[in-house]
């Protein structure tokens, strides 16, 4: 008798859930077949729980209709159909398509009023009703940008003007003193260079407080290697001051580049080992200041010596300063020491220009026996200007997406008490082409180029290689001319891990030795994010125009960049 009482009470309680947990469901029409027709076209939720949900779906109704120009619909009825449905009755009446909006120029500019109207008069401006709201939101927007950041619009004396217009006033609801920005606080990363916030972010004190330019300016901070934004920037408003927080961090911006190549000696048939190394220190005394050094070694006895340090914002002024030295030394033939000074200015975040001197001195180390004519000891005086523009990706494997340096020098070179006019250009630009998520095309063109009356083999610029066109020794080629362009195919197979080809060409002219040359550099590679950086593997075979494809010419280089 137990179980069947059991077994009555569980069948009732599941049909009595059923019958409580039924759904109702609305249905709306119109007065007539247009306004039926045009509620059809608004979507509204049709089934719901209970009556409540109906209601407030009708509210949400009238909302949308309001929005569209129906501002005198009504609901005229709503009525019981069966057990489980409802029917919503609207009388949608006149449908307004537009705004006549009178304004007075102390409040708002003509010149914003076009940006959203296209027939703004001296006194009012039309707008299509269905944008009204967006289109004072935009308004008010740009009386907060300049200084207004409580300002509140709204529209007064509404009125018919006909059938399908209405009339209204925009009035300023509130109008507060202009805010200026009193203090600026860095959160996360408090040591923040406070010359970048004044000349790089151009964030001061004193300055109009705008939020939208603000958010505009702190993006910047995405060029930067050394900080990060955390968050948007936010404000603290008192009753007489305004103080602007950002919020940064400092990101590792310390790197170590180092590779180690080999291949075939043509002359011994033994294996050579070449290596190089580029340190490159970033902010380390929070001033934004840079410091690079290179060392390079490699089999044909040729060492090269690059330290470059660069002092953004000298004094908390808009100038910064470069200085290096450079030294290369070929085997027992000569050695070239190479010093630059240079002033430049950081136009915006992504592009700057240099001016300065480069001063070299040349010396032949031969004794007379084995005297060249064309190594002699020189000295000169280049005086350069360089653009620079960059932009940077959010991608661990490859951050930098453009590159463009144009560098132009003139000078005097002087030797055997004879001075000589020069001029030089250095060109290095790339640009990644992203073609989804993991295909991108990589494009590199890299030249130089030195114009005299005659040249010196120890003047003569040296390239190939790794960095410049692989199969090649690393500074094997000469030339008073050249012009390179480096292309790869990647594919990115993983977040950590892309492979690519390896295409490139050169042209060369030694006007010393009468050389005019095509050389090419075929090949594959990988790139691998490790823990302790990204490690780059090339396979590269190069050979000139005349020459026949050999294995022997290939060579393989390793190169390993971790940052700190």
């Amino acid at each position: 008798m137990y179980k069947s009482l059991f077994f009555l009470l569980t069948i009732t309680t599941l049909f009595y859930s059923e019958a409580i947990s039924q759904n109702l469901y609305l249905n709306i029409i119109g007065e007539t077949d247009l306004e039926t027709s045009v509620l059809d076209s608004i979507s509204y939720k049709k089934s719901h729980i209970d009556l409540n949900g109906i209601t407030d779906e009708l509210d949400s109704i009238q909302k949308k209709l309001y929005q569209t120009g129906y501002i005198e619909n009504k609901l005229k009825d709503l009525k019981k159909e069966n057990d489980s449905t409802y029917l919503g009755l609207f009388h949608l009446k006149n449908l307004y398509k537009e705004i006549d909006i009178y304004y007075k120029e102390e409040i708002i500019n003509k010149s914003i009023l076009k940006q959203i109207s296209n027939s703004v008069n001296e006194d009012y401006f039309v707008l299509p009703f269905n944008n009204i709201e967006t289109s004072l939101y935009y308004i008010n927007s740009k009386i907060s940008d300049l200084g207004f950041p409580f300002s509140e619009l709204k529209l007064e004396n509404i009125t018919i003007k006909n059938k399908t217009s209405l009339e209204a006033s925009l009035v300023l609801k509130e109008i507060i003193q202009k805010r200026s920005v009193d203090k600026i606080i860095v959160k996360g990363y408090e040591k923040f260079p406070k010359s970048y916030l004044k000349h790089y972010l151009k964030l001061k004190k004193g300055i109009l407080f705008n939020l939208s330019e603000i958010k505009n300016k702190n993006e910047a901070l995405k060029e930067l290697k050394f900080a990060n934004q955390i968050k948007d920037p936010e404000a603290l408003f008192t009753k007489d001051s305004t103080i602007l927080y950002l919020y940064v961090e400092k990101s590792k911006s310390n790197n170590f580049d180092g590779f180690l190549g080999f291949g075939t000696n043509e002359t011994t048939n033994k294996i050579d080992f070449n290596g190089y190394l580029n340190l490159n220190l970033n902010n380390n005394l929070n001033s934004g200041e840079s410091f690079q050094l290179i060392y390079k070694s490699d089999e044909n006895e040729q060492k090269t010596f690059n330290a470059n340090l660069n002092l953004p914002y000298l004094f908390n002024s808009p100038i910064g300063a470069e200085v290096g030295l450079q030294i290369f030394k070929k085997d027992s033939s000569f050695t070239t020491v190479n010093q630059i000074a240079k002033l430049f200015y950081q136009i915006n975040p992504q592009a700057s220009i240099h001016f300065g001197l480069n001063s070299t001195n040349s010396n032949n180390l031969l004794d007379e026996e084995n005297a060249q004519p064309e190594i002699q000891d020189y000295n000169s005086n280049m005086y350069n200007v360089k653009f620079t523009f960059s932009k940077l990706q959010n991608n661990v494997l490859f951050n930098r997406n453009l590159l463009l340096a144009l560098e132009l020098g003139n000078g005097k070179r002087s030797y055997l008490n004879t001075s000589e006019n020069q001029t030089q250009f250095f060109i290095d630009a790339f640009k990644i082409f992203n073609l989804n998520n993991k295909n991108s095309a990589y494009i590199r063109i890299n030249s130089s180029g030195l114009f005299s009356n005659n040249y010196l083999e120890n003047e003569l610029f040296r390239f190939g290689g790794i960095n410049s066109i692989r199969g090649f020794e690393e500074n094997s080629l000469t030339a008073s001319l050249y012009a390179l362009a480096n292309t790869e195919y990647r594919y990115q197979l993983s977040s950590s891990l892309y492979i690519h080809s390896i295409i490139d060409f050169s042209y060369l002219e030694n006007d010393l030795t009468n050389q005019r040359e095509k050389l090419y550099g075929f090949g594959f590679g990988f790139g691998l994010l490790t823990k302790a950086g990204l490690l780059k593997f090339n396979y590269a075979n190069g050979k000139s125009e005349n020459q026949k494809f050999q294995f022997s010419n290939s060579k393989i280089h390793l190169s390993l960049t971790a940052i700190f």
